[in-house]
């Protein structure tokens, strides 16, 4: 009865992983960009907790960061607490003094708290209902227990890498998340900053890591 019960947590549980990481259901490369690498890159948070944007920004420099190409996070320039605006002609200014060619800017595009109602029964897998016996064993200590609500964190991230080109750049590549779980920001973060980091090695945007 107890490996039973251990098997149908396990297969619920590789049921809420396989959706509740973030992976990227649009990424679009612009066919016209026909400028060269890039070798001075600023990565911004554009909104979110301070904390978080600091995070985010501090995994995907480290993660865009190769030989031959210099990756900033835009905090060591721009003092923003939560939920302060950037002034555009300081930013432009910003990005003249220090030479960027390239920008990485990424925002939340769905932030949401979710409570679900859990119920108590929950269906076992097939072989379990075989006999009345194996059915009522694998299913009574969650037919008899009660439900509960249960309370999610849900988040949806765009990415855009931007070239600073002369008069205003242009748009390189842009891509959106799927909406994931966002319980845990560290470990999402960590997460989004290494697909990002993927596609634009799969797209030719920055060249792949030495090993």
């Amino acid at each position: 009865m107890n490996s039973r019960r251990l098997l149908l947590a396990a297969l619920l549980g590789c049921a809420l992983s396989a959706v509740a990481s973030p992976k990227l259901e649009l990424s679009w490369k612009n066919p016209s960009y026909t400028g060269g690498a890039f070798h001075n890159i600023l990565v911004l948070g554009l909104n979110g907790q301070a904390a978080n944007r600091a995070e985010f920004e501090d995994r995907l420099t480290a993660a865009l960061s190769r030989p031959g190409t210099s990756v900033y996070p835009s905090y060591e320039f721009l003092a923003r607490p939560d939920a302060t605006p950037i002034d555009m002609n300081d930013f432009r200014s910003l990005v003249r003094e220090q030479k960027f060619d390239g920008i990485v800017v990424a925002r939340l595009t769905k932030r949401e708290t979710k409570s679900t109602y859990v119920p108590g029964e929950v269906y076992a897998p097939v072989p379990y209902y075989a006999t009345f016996y194996g059915y009522y064993s694998t299913l009574y200590p969650v037919v008899y227990s009660p439900g509960y609500m249960q309370t999610e964190k849900v988040a949806q991230v765009e990415v855009n890498f931007y070239s600073t080109r002369p008069p205003d750049g242009e748009l390189v590549w842009t891509g959106t998340t799927n909406t994931f779980d966002a319980s845990s920001a560290v470990k999402r973060i960590k997460d989004l900053s290494k697909i990002i980091c993927e596609e634009l090695e799969k797209q030719k945007i920055i060249a792949p890591k030495s090993k």
